[in-house]
């Protein structure tokens, strides 16, 4: 006897006798609902202004932008997968509206409009701290590597740049040679070739010529900014696809990445400033970052907490004037060691001295006075004790580590007074507690926005780059906003 398996409903081999809507398909309570009405609230008169009444009608772009940020949020990134998306899944179609552009238009769209995208966050933004999810109460910044749209391979060192653009030149010098000679001799030196094969090589070699002198010349403006006056390392690299994008350390790795920061408030992780950086470290970060809270919010946070990274007197210096009060964690080596020198015997460190702020000067621990000797216009200093107290001090060989039997000396710079103030300040327990915070506020964003799948630019060039972190910083918000309205 044959089992009794379910049988295909009438309605899947034959139409329906009354009229139906398709989205009824979808659950009552599916994010897409709420999404577009999230959408339809977005101003992208910005955008609209770039239309002409001439031609065909555009796709409206909240439309497109709709599409680009609901397809964020599912993880799916390539236009081409958002177009087929948009034929096959009902979400994406009630999103379009049925009426999904090209996937042409789609990448277009979101490759020329990156500063849209900026206004597209702080819309997100401040939709969330109307409805209550942000109240700038606690704030914590933090950054993140996300790999540019290049490869390690497609790059090149100023060294070798300079040897292959003398090496192109003379290569092309011989070929232009031999190509004014090939009117006189052809029948000798082609015979039965067409003549033609040197004028390609030629060409094809010019072409690359152009490539390597467009990647030197960014090079060195790159570098002149960075470190004006100073001669290039030859070891200095640059990639030919993202010219912008930069070497940078992650987890024992280098890849050509760039640096995206984000400030997330404590109530609901809602990211209330962003920028994209193209430093390999976060010890410039703080100023822009609370630049971009300010324009985002119109505002500043009452606390702010930041990791060791941050820990520099740029950053210090950020946040003077500034009635955000601060916490930055501070390093190995800026933690006092509580064990009393006289009972142990462990290195003297510089903790250890103590920095008189109206003498500008170190005192050691024995009570010798370190001087200032040396000050560069960055702002660089060199403190220096006396070589006969250094000499005489019963400490000397846990402090004084020159083999030439130097005095002990100590690197610093003119945020020296600000070191030592958040030094001390983090030594509060009432400072450890706020600090501990921040792991929960901001780490947990970066996870939800790399576990979703975005780890690295479609679009290449640090503008464009923004634009795109901007989008995925909204799409983050956004997010955030349904599952509130759906709990």
């Amino acid at each position: 006897m044959p089992i009794p398996f379910k049988k295909d409903p009438i309605e899947f081999k034959q139409r329906a006798l009354f009229a139906t809507n398709v989205f009824d398909l979808l659950p009552s309570d599916h994010p897409c609902y709420i999404y577009e009405v999230i959408f339809e609230q977005l101003d992208t008169s910005s955008v609209e202004e770039q239309f002409s009444v001439r031609g065909q009608n555009a796709y409206h772009p909240k439309r497109i932008t709709g599409i680009l940020i609901y397809a964020y949020s599912q993880g799916v990134f390539s236009s081409r997968e958002i177009e087929k998306k948009c034929h096959e899944d009902l979400g994406y179609m009630f999103i379009s509206h049925c009426n999904c552009p090209n996937f042409r238009v789609l990448s277009d769209f979101r490759k020329d409009n990156y500063e849209f995208f900026k206004e597209c966050f702080k819309q997100s933004a401040l939709l969330a701290m109307e409805a209550g999810m942000a109240s700038l109460g606690h704030v914590s910044l933090d950054g993140s590597k996300f790999k540019a749209n290049t490869s390690k391979h497609k790059a090149m060192s100023y060294g070798r740049l300079k040897a292959k653009e003398k090496e192109l030149t003379e290569e092309i010098e011989d070929l232009i040679a031999k190509a004014a000679k090939c009117d006189e001799e052809e029948d000798e030196e082609y015979q039965d070739k067409t003549g033609y094969e040197i004028p390609e090589e030629l060409k094809i070699k010019e072409q690359r010529l152009a490539k390597i002198k467009e990647a030197k010349e960014a090079l060195e403006k790159r570098e002149q900014e960075l470190n004006p006056g100073k001669k290039i390392d030859d070891k200095k690299q640059i990639s030919f696809a993202d010219k912008e994008a930069r070497i940078m350390g992650k987890k024992g790795g280098f890849d050509y990445s760039y640096n995206g920061q984000i400030n997330v408030d404590e109530d609901n992780q809602i990211i209330v400033g962003q920028h994209l950086s193209q430093n390999a470290n976060d010890k410039q970060e703080a100023e822009p970052g609370l630049r971009k809270i300010k324009e985002t919010t119109g505002d500043l946070p009452d606390k702010m907490s930041l990791d060791n990274g941050y820990m520099s007197g740029d950053n210090l210096e950020a946040f003077e004037d500034k009635e955000t009060d601060v916490y930055i964690a501070t390093g190995k080596g800026e933690k006092k060691d509580q064990r009393p020198l006289e009972d142990s015997n462990r290195k003297i460190k510089k903790t250890d001295f103590n920095y008189d702020e109206d003498k500008d000067c170190f005192v050691c621990p024995a009570g010798h006075v370190l001087e200032l000797k040396t000050e560069t216009r960055d702002g660089k200093k060199v403190y220096q004790g006396d070589k006969a107290e250094c000499d005489i001090c019963p400490y000397k060989v846990r402090c004084c580590s020159s083999k030439r039997g130097a005095p002990r000396t100590i690197n610093t710079d003119d945020k020296e007074p600000l070191r030592q103030k958040m030094n001390e300040k983090m030594e509060q327990e009432s400072s450890k507690e706020i600090y501990k915070k921040r792991k929960k506020i901001v780490e947990p964003v970066f996870g939800q926005i790399k576990n979703s799948g975005f780890r690295g630019f479609s679009l290449r060039g640090h503008e464009k780059a923004s634009g795109e972190f901007s989008l995925t910083c909204s799409v983050h918000n956004f997010k955030k906003i349904v599952k509130a309205i759906i709990c």
